[in-house]
């Protein structure tokens, strides 16, 4: 059967207005940001319900060709591009299925679909006084969050996906319908496979649910941006931050790149030097008071030239746009040029070492590049700006970062996945347990279906 009569059957399968050989959008589901080609699927598939994810896999399966779950796009390291060499791809698009299901705040949780997005998700509690605190910076989708266990800037309080995810519905290649976990906190019961699909970027089965934990919305919220004269000086205060228990909720960290492209792009005025971005959420104004004061003196023994205290809040929120914005600043300082985004972690008193160790890397190549990172949980990011055509180095200064992350008993990605990019390193990371995920990727994903190529 042809390529052309093959969609034929997916359309008349699903629906006509479910299927799309639209050049602009087979070319949408084949990039990400941190992949240098574009890569077009076969096809997209709008799934609207699971009923339709099934009978789009059960076409893959009688077609032979492979599927890679799509929920906002706004994944890294390649997750979403087509591997050539596995055959034509079907990019299932879920971001139609986009639904609250279930607002519990008796139980702290809500049921939701994959495609909902999270400031989507967390406009619908608005009236609960919860939220869904984990926030990678991009709109992502809930489904796609879940799939690739993302982070972000409240983790040092809240953590990532996989300590706000309760439960799962998945639907794996074959068709069969899994719920895995329970809505409750704590369970024993069993093998952790909803951990499993947690991070697993589409290669074990389609998220169809998501059953997310949700927090109270916090009543005291005070806000920092301190400026010191270097960012290993910063990045050591972020680990005196750490060691004093303070209830600190979000704390980035931003270089004087960083600070002066963010002043470009979005026409603020702050100091253009090393800074930390420090957000916390207290139970009572008296405590508040106490522990601000106490960040303060900290930031000063720390060496801090500047505290300045976002007061309203109009200006956390501009505040934490700028952190936001920090990629999309850079790509403006630098115009045409391709951005590589690193993404490395390493053990909390490792991370001043790892901050001087990229920053010398960037002098030592002859790199344009901006630090930032969520320096509370270890985890920190370089942006790079390169030539077109020089791809290639750019990735070579990544992979000094890995080995060296590695090296300090850390890990080859903090939160943006293995995806393509970082294939090579996992035997380095993992050793022999990476032949056992191969065993268990054989075992949920026989036919091999199912976004091959990718981590492993």
């Amino acid at each position: 059967m042809t390529t052309t009569s093959a969609v034929a059957t997916l359309r008349a399968l699903l629906g006509e207005e479910k299927v799309s050989e639209s050049a602009s959008v087979l070319e949408a589901h084949g990039r990400d940001e941190n992949f240098p080609e574009v890569r077009p699927p076969l096809a997209v598939a709008f799934a609207e319900s699971v009923d339709d994810v099934r009978a789009a896999l059960a076409w893959c399966r009688e077609q032979h060709v492979a599927v890679i779950p799509f929920g906002a796009g706004t994944s890294l390291e390649g997750s979403l591009v087509p591997v050539p060499e596995h055959g034509p791809v079907l990019s299932l698009d879920v971001s139609r299925m986009n639904r609250v299901l279930s607002i519990q705040p008796e139980n702290f949780l809500a049921v939701v679909q994959p495609g909902i997005t999270r400031t989507a998700l967390n406009e619908a509690l608005k009236h609960t006084g919860m939220f869904f605190p984990v926030d990678p910076g991009a709109d992502a989708s809930i489904g796609g969050m879940a799939a690739t266990n993302a982070s972000g800037t409240t983790t040092v309080r809240y953590g990532g996906m996989r300590q706000n995810v309760l439960a799962l519905e998945v639907v794996l290649g074959n068709g069969e319908v899994l719920r895995l976990g329970r809505p409750v906190r704590k369970s024993s019961s069993g093998y952790d496979l909803r951990d499993l699909f947690i991070g697993s970027a589409g290669t074990l089965g389609v998220i169809t649910e998501v059953t997310v934990r949700l927090h109270p919305q916090p009543e005291h919220v005070h806000t920092l941006r301190v400026f010191f004269p270097s960012v290993v000086a910063a990045a050591q205060a972020a680990y005196g931050v750490m060691a004093s228990a303070l209830p600190v909720a979000r704390m980035e960290l931003v270089d004087e790149l960083g600070m002066r492209s963010i002043n470009g792009y979005l026409k603020r005025g702050y100091a253009e030097r090393p800074a930390l971005f420090l957000e916390f959420h207290s139970s009572t104004a008296e405590a508040m008071d106490a522990e601000v004061q106490l960040a303060e003196e900290l930031m000063h023994d720390a060496g801090a030239t500047e505290v300045d205290v976002a007061r309203t809040r109009e200006e956390r929120s501009a505040q934490w746009e700028a952190r936001h914005q920090i990629y999309w600043a850079l790509a403006n300082a630098f115009p045409g040029q391709t951005y590589i985004i690193t993404d490395t972690a390493v053990p909390l008193s490792k991370m001043p070492e790892m901050v001087a160790y990229a920053q010398e890397t960037l002098r030592e190549m002859g790199m344009e590049g901006s630090i930032v990172g969520h320096v509370g949980d270890g985890n920190f990011h370089t942006l790079i700006a390169v030539p077109r055509d020089e791809y290639a180095r750019g990735q070579e200064f990544s992979g000094r970062l890995v080995r060296r992350a590695l090296e300090l008993d850390g890990t080859a990605s903090g939160e943006h996945g293995i995806g393509l990019v970082k294939r090579g390193y996992l035997a380095e990371e993992h050793g022999a347990a990476v032949e056992w995920m191969r065993r268990v990727k054989a075992l949920f994903d026989p036919d091999g279906l199912l976004n091959p190529g990718k981590i492993l």
